[in-house]
C-alpha cells in the first residue's frame, strides 16, 4: 500500500509572531496539512531575525511550505477562520480568543499558545516575558552552573520549541476527535507551564515528594560531562553507578573503584578540581574519535560535542540521511519520525509576505452530527501497550493517557523502569522503588503490569496485550524487542491494526544504532550544549529537555499514524528518533552555518531580540534577577532607572552595561528590583529555585499542580499538563502512578480473560510479580 500523508486534507490557520506557534504549524505542514499563515503588514518578526548575516533563516525553516496572507482584510480572515479545522495562535497581532472563536466552526480546534496562558495573576499583572524571563521563572536558570558562579540559561530558545511541540501533539489528537465527534475545543497552552514540566519541574517534584531529602535542585553541573580532547571536545554521561565505575576503568583509574566519596555526586563536587584534572589529563592525550570508540566499548553514553561545522559531517547523521536540502538553501534536519506507510512533505520554500492574499478559499466544513462520544476525551477509545521506560517514552504515553487513552505500562520482573530507582529513597526503605520522583511525575493515568518478557509465558502475555491494543510504544535500544520476539513482524502478526511506535535514541540503523543514549547525550551531540554556557567557558548541557521533546514528537507521530489507520484500517511501524527530534528543535545553529556560513555559539545569558539581557546578583546570599530589555521603550526606561542617558547604545559596550546594572541590583532585594523594573515596563523576574515553583501563585491559581495521594509516597504535588480545555474542569490526573505490578491481576483477568489459576501459576513461575526481582 502506498504511503499516505496523515493530514493531507486538514486546514490549519496560523496567527503567530514567534517560534512556538510557528514550530507547531511546521509540524502540521511537515505532515502535509495546508497551513496558511496570517501576518501583519510588517510580517512575522522572525522574518527580521538575524544571527549576523541575512535575516530570516529561522523563519525560512519554520515557514517552509506554508502560505502567507497579510491581515489587511478582516472579511478574508473571518472566512478562513470559518473554514479551518485547526487555528493556531499566540494572540500577538491583536486578535482575541473571543474574536477568533466567533468565526470558527463547531468542530474547529483553536489552540492558543501564550507565555502564561490566558488567565492567572501573571496575565492580570501584565508581566512581560520572553523565553529568557520564563527560564528564570521556571527553575531552569537557577539550577545550572556552580554555586560560586553566575547561573546560566539554556541556549537556543528551547522552551518555545517545547511549547510548540506540546501544542502540536494536543491539537492533532483533539482535531482527530473533533472531526469524528463534531465537537471542537479551545485549548489554552502555557509556555511557562510547559517549561516548568521539562526544564525545572523535576527538581520541584523531587522537593514535593522527598522534602529536605531531595538530591535535585541545587545549582550544579554534571561530573563527568563535557571535557576537552586532543582535537575537540567530548561529552560523557554516567547515570548509573555501574557506568561511573566503568568510566573510572576507561580513564585508567581503576585504583579509585573503592573510593566511596568519589562514587557519589556530592563527593565528586567536593573534589571537583582533582576529579576534572584527572579526567582531562586522560582525554587531552587522545582524539575525540579514540575516546568515543573506547567509551562505546564500555557501554558508557558518549558523544562528540556537536558544533556548527561538525554536525553535517557526523558519520551517523550522514549515513542515515538526517540532513536534507532546505527549500531556501543549505541543509536542515528532516522530519524526526518516519514510516513506510506514512508520507511527509519535503522542505519547501518559505512564502513571500502576502503571497497568497485572495488566493485561499476554504468553504466552511459541514457540521458533523454530535457523536455519542462528543464529551469524551480525544483518545478515550484508544488502548496503548506501553513498553517505555526512563523519561522520554513515559512522557509520550502520559500525554496520550491524559488525553483519555487506556495506557497499560509493562515492566519487566528483572528489569523494571529504571526511573523507579533514580533519585528517590535508599534501599534501606521499605518499597524504596516506589519513590522515584521522575517515575512518579511521568506515569500518571496508567495501569501497571509486571511481565518478564524474556520468558515464553511473558512473551505470550505481551502479544495478547498487543492484540487488544491500538498502539504499541517502546523506547528500548533497537535489538531488545527483537530479542524478546516482539519486533514489528510479531506485533503485526498478533494485530494487523496495531501501530508500533519505536523511540530509539539514535535510530534503528546507522553506526550509532546500538549505542547507549540518554537526554544528556543527545544534548551533547546535537548542538544544544554548544549553544549553552558562558562565552568564555565550556559547553553545558541544557539538562534533560531532550526527553520530553522526544516524547512529544513521538506522541504526535502516533496520532498521525492513527489518522491514517482511521482511513484504511491498517497498522504501521513508525520510527520516532530521539536524536532527530533534538536536531529539529536545535536547527537554527545548523541552518545558519549551512546557509550563511555563520558559526553560532553560546553567549552566556545574552540572546537574540533583547539588549541588555542578563542575570544580576541582588542583595542577599544567592539572590539573582533576570532582566531583558526587549525594545527601545524598555531601554529608555532602564536608562532612567540607572541614571544613564536614555539615548545610549547598549550594544556598543555590553560589559559596561552589565556592570551598571549589577551595581544597581546589588543594592536592592530581588523583590524591590523586580517591582521597580516591571513598573518601568522592563521585563524582569527573580531567578527562581525549582522548589519555589510549588508555591508559585500563578501555577497555583491556574490549577497546574495537582495533588496525588500515593499509597507509598503519600500526598504530594505533581505536574499536570501545560494546557487546559476551556470550559472543562482542569484535572488531568485521574489515576495516580501505579505501584509496581499493581494492575497485573486486573489486566490479565478482565482484559485478557486469564483465570485466577493462570494468575497464580504465572506468579509462582516468576513471569509476573508484585515486587521487582532481586530486591
Amino acid at each position: 500500500m502506498a504511503a499516505q500523508a496523515p493530514f493531507a486534507d486538514w486546514r490549519v490557520l496560523e496567527l503567530s509572531n514567534g517560534i512556538a506557534v510557528s514550530y507547531c504549524g511546521k509540524m502540521f505542514a511537515d505532515a502535509d496539512a495546508e497551513v496558511v499563515k496570517i501576518e501583519s503588514a510588517q510580517g512575522d518578526s522572525l522574518r527580521r531575525r538575524s544571527a549576523g548575516g541575512p535575516a530570516g533563516t529561522l523563519f525560512g525553516y519554520l515557514a517552509a511550505g506554508k502560505k502567507s496572507v497579510t491581515g489587511g482584510g478582516q472579511a478574508e480572515i473571518a472566512a478562513l477562520l470559518a473554514g479551518a479545522d485547526i487555528v493556531l495562535t499566540d494572540l500577538t497581532d491583536g486578535w482575541t480568543l473571543d474574536e477568533i472563536t466567533a468565526h470558527t466552526g463547531a468542530s474547529a480546534v483553536v489552540v492558543a499558545v501564550t507565555p502564561f496562558g490566558t488567565t492567572g495573576p501573571y496575565v492580570d499583572d501584565r508581566v512581560i516575558a520572553n523565553e529568557f524571563i520564563l527560564q528564570a521563572l521556571c527553575g531552569s536558570i537557577a539550577g545550572r552552573g556552580w554555586p560560586e558562579d553566575e547561573p546560566v540559561q539554556a541556549g537556543g530558545q528551547l522552551g518555545e520549541f517545547l511549547a510548540g511541540t506540546f501544542a502540536a501533539a494536543v491539537a492533532a489528537a483533539t482535531a482527530r476527535h473533533a472531526a469524528r465527534s463534531g465537537r471542537g475545543e479551545v485549548v489554552d497552552v502555557s509556555t511557562y507551564e510547559a517549561m516548568v514540566i521539562a526544564m525545572g519541574g523535576l527538581s520541584a517534584m523531587s522537593a514535593s515528594v522527598l522534602g529536605a531529602d531531595s538530591l535535585l535542585g541545587r545549582r550544579s553541573l554534571e561530573l563527568p560531562s563535557i571535557v576537552p580532547t586532543a582535537d575537540g571536545m567530548v561529552g560523557f554521561c554516567t547515570i548509573t553507578a555501574q557506568q561511573f565505575q566503568d568510566f573510572l576503568v576507561l580513564i585508567d583509574r581503576a585504583d579509585l573503584l573503592d573510593d566511596a566519596e568519589l562514587a557519589s555526586f556530592d563527593g565528586r563536587v567536593a573534589r571537583r578540581d582533582e576529579f576534572l584534572a584527572m579526567v582531562t589529563r586522560w582525554t587531552q592525550s587522545r582524539t575525540t574519535q579514540e575516546i568515543v570508540d573506547l567509551a562505546v566499548a564500555f557501554r558508557i553514553p558518549v558523544a562528540p560535542i556537536g558544533t556548527p561545522e561538525m554536525l553535517p559531517k557526523i558519520d551517523h547523521f550522514v549515513e542515515r540521511g538526517v540532513f536534507v536540502e532546505s527549500g531556501a538553501g543549505g541543509l536542515q534536519p528532516r522530519v524526526p519520525y518516519r514510516s513506510d506507510a506514512m508520507a511527509t512533505r519535503p522542505p519547501g520554500r518559505p512564502p513571500r509576505l502576502g503571497a497568497d492574499n485572495g488566493r485561499v478559499r476554504w468553504p466552511p466544513r459541514p457540521s458533523p452530527p454530535r457523536g455519542a462520544g462528543a464529551g469524551a476525551l480525544p483518545l478515550a477509545d484508544t488502548r496503548i501497550t506501553d513498553f517505555t521506560a526512563f523519561w522520554a517514552g513515559p512522557v509520550a504515553t502520559q500525554l496520550l493517557a491524559a488525553l483519555g487513552a487506556d495506557v497499560i505500562k509493562v515492566e519487566g520482573v528483572r528489569r523494571p523502569d529504571g526511573m523507579r530507582f533514580s533519585a528517590g529513597r535508599p534501599p534501606s526503605w521499605d518499597q524504596w522503588w516506589e519513590w522515584g520522583p521522575v517515575f512518579l511525575c511521568s506515569n500518571n493515568n496508567k495501569r501497571g503490569v509486571s511481565v518478564e518478557l524474556s520468558t515464553e509465558a511473558g512473551r505470550a502475555i505481551a502479544l495478547e496485550l498487543v492484540a487488544a491494543s491500538d498502539l504499541v510504544i517502546e523506547n528500548f535500544s533497537p535489538r531488545v524487542m527483537t530479542n524478546f520476539g516482539l519486533g514489528w513482524d510479531a506485533v503485526r502478526a498478533a494485530n494487523p491494526r496495531a501501530i508500533m511506535v519505536r523511540m530509539p535514541a539514535f535510530g534503528l540503523d546507522g553506526p550509532w544504532r546500538d549505542r547507549v543514549g540518554f537526554a544528556q547525550t543527545m544534548e551533547q551531540a546535537t548542538g544544544m550544549a554548544w549553544m549553552t554556557g558562558h562565552a568564555d567557558g565550556p559547553p553545558v548541557i541544557p539538562r534533560g529537555v531532550c526527553d520530553p521533546i522526544a516524547g512529544l514528537h513521538a506522541a504526535f507521530a502516533a496520532v498521525a499514524a492513527l489518522v491514517i489507520r482511521d482511513r484504511d484500517g491498517s497498522g504501521m511501524h513508525v520510527e520516532s528518533t530521539m536524536v532527530e527530534a533534538a536536531l529539529n528543535v536545535a536547527a537554527e545553529m545548523m541552518l545558519e552555518y549551512s546557509r550563511n556560513g555563520i558559526a553560532m555559539r553560546r553567549n552566556g545569558n545574552r540572546g537574540p531580540g533583547a539588549c541588555p539581557q542578563g542575570v544580576y546578583r541582588c542583595r542577599g546570599d544567592d539572590d539573582w534577577l533576570a532582566l531583558s530589555a526587549t525594545d527601545d521603550d524598555a531601554r529608555v526606561a532602564l536608562a532612567r532607572l540607572l541614571g544613564r542617558p536614555p539615548d545610549g547604545d547598549w550594544r556598543e559596550r555590553p560589559d559596561e552595561s552589565d556592570r551598571l546594572i549589577s551595581d544597581w541590583t546589588a543594592r536592592r532585594s530581588v523583590a524591590e528590583a523586580v517591582e521597580a523594573l516591571r513598573a518601568a515596563g522592563v521585563a524582569a523576574a527573580p531567578v527562581t529555585p525549582a522548589a519555589a515553583l510549588l508555591s508559585d501563585p500563578h501555577l497555583r491559581t491556574r490549577g497546574f499542580w495537582e495533588t496525588v495521594d500515593h499509597p507509598v509516597a503519600g500526598s504530594f504535588l505533581c505536574t499536570g499538563m501545560p494546557f487546559a480545555f476551556l470550559g472543562r474542569p482542569r484535572r488531568w490526573i485521574r489515576r495516580v502512578p501505579p505501584l509496581y505490578g499493581q494492575h497485573t491481576g486486573e489486566v490479565l483477568t478482565e482484559l485478557l480473560g486469564r483465570s485466577q489459576q493462570d494468575l497464580s501459576a504465572l506468579r509462582q513461575s516468576g513471569t509476573v510479580s508484585d515486587r521487582p526481582a532481586g530486591l
